[in-house]
């Protein structure tokens, strides 16, 4: 059996009726902190270093990172048909 149920509303109305708070300011104000520090030329604030976690193997990994998340979206898309 499958049950399907639509909503007609915007994203900020369905954050609000789930009772979600508003952090797009707090998000924006990370981001120019964090651009600020960039820019600046504070340690540990380089791009390198901030986007290091995501490539631990180096810019090398990022042609398989990018096939495993199309092999993911191509099975959770035939899964749902």
């Amino acid at each position: 059996m499958k049950i399907s149920v639509e909503f007609d509303m915007t994203p900020e109305e369905f954050r609000q009726s789930l009772g979600l708070p508003e952090v797009k300011i707090i998000q924006q104000e990370m981001i120019d902190s964090i651009i600020t520090k960039m820019q600046t030329g504070e340690e540990g604030y380089d791009p390198f270093t901030l986007f290091k976690p995501f490539f631990a193997d180096g810019l090398n990994s990022m042609p398989s990172m990018f096939m495993n998340m199309m092999a993911g979206a191509t099975h959770n898309k035939k899964s749902d048909e």
